[in-house]
């Protein structure tokens, strides 16, 4: 085999591997635009219901299509670094940590705040006391016992809200006694309104929107005014106590998008962002990043009818 015909080989073999990565590369956005095609994101899910909202009046304006994965948050974190998912919703945003990994892999991830939520303590209706102290529930989890809580109830072992609370209380996993976990947000609160003495803790957003299905079990609870760590006084998780920041126990809520070209990520954020994304949040209970426009409409009155 001569000289020249072997570089011309290992050119050729370079220019066919080249040409099959850019074909997988546009396999990932062919026909995909902003406004345009489909795409997945994966959810926490305790924060699914403002999503499917979101992407439901999305797709109803544009020739898109998501298909949403809901699971615990750190489910949706581990299909991020592992690339199986490039575009995610989170109750929080990425860490140092986090961030250092995409670093190392030369990316840069597009992340977009779109709302303020909040974690709520939901009671069983029976009981008369609608006010609750943080100090005590995190006490609970370390183990002090007091008469006004017999157990605290999680929705996933996995979930923002266990590891939000964890890290108020200073604990690395949740105690194995009086503290409980489902699979969802909606068990946690159909156990507590059959369970006088329970504290659930599930996403406000679970309250503020509840299922037709779940209308009834809404009922039968409360949703406790919490006092914080620092500041006087019980707070409901209102949207007016989300604005002043009173509510000790806000989180803000994040679009991140890994997808690397303009796509349906890059455009989902920038709705998400928008006016007309933030109106729905707004809608949905809570609170927008950045508060709409109001937009007035002003009439003249005809002034041959004004009063002299």
């Amino acid at each position: 085999m001569s000289k020249r015909f072997s570089v011309y080989l290992v050119l050729g073999s370079f220019f066919f591997l080249f040409l099959n990565c850019k074909k997988e590369e546009n396999n990932d956005y062919k026909g995909e635009t902003i406004l345009k095609g489909k795409a997945t994101i994966y959810v926490d899910e305790t924060i699914i219901p403002i999503v499917e909202d979101e992407v439901m009046v999305f797709e109803s304006k544009y020739d898109a299509k998501f298909n949403l994965i809901s699971k615990s948050e750190s489910e949706v974190l581990n299909s991020l670094f592992n690339k199986k998912a490039k575009i995610v919703v989170l109750a929080r945003n990425l860490s140092k940590k986090e961030l250092n990994i995409f670093e190392q892999r030369k990316i840069v991830p597009k992340i977009t705040k779109f709302a303020i939520d909040g974690i709520a303590f939901v009671s069983n209706k029976m009981s008369s006391d609608t006010l609750i102290g943080l100090k005590d529930v995190l006490g609970f989890m370390k183990g002090e016992r007091n008469s006004k809580i017999k157990g605290i109830v999680f929705d996933n072992p996995n979930s923002s809200t266990v590891d939000y609370m964890n890290k108020l209380a200073g604990l690395t996993a949740l105690p194995d006694k009086d503290v409980y976990t489902f699979k969802t947000n909606n068990e946690v609160l159909k156990f507590v309104s059959e369970n006088n003495g329970m504290i659930g803790v599930v996403g406000v957003n679970w309250l503020s929107q509840p299922v037709a299905s779940m209308e009834s079990v809404i009922k039968n609870i409360n949703v406790l005014s919490v006092k914080g760590l620092e500041k006087e006084g019980y707070y409901a998780p209102s949207q007016n106590n989300f604005a002043e920041g009173s509510y000790p126990l806000l989180r803000e809520l994040y679009i991140v998008n890994c997808q690397g070209y303009s796509g349906l990520g890059m455009g989902f954020s920038s709705f998400l962002a928008g006016d007309i994304g933030q109106r729905i949040v707004l809608k949905s209970g809570l609170l927008p990043y950045q508060m709409p426009a109001r937009k007035l409409n002003i009439i003249h009155g005809n002034s041959n009818n004004e009063k002299k």
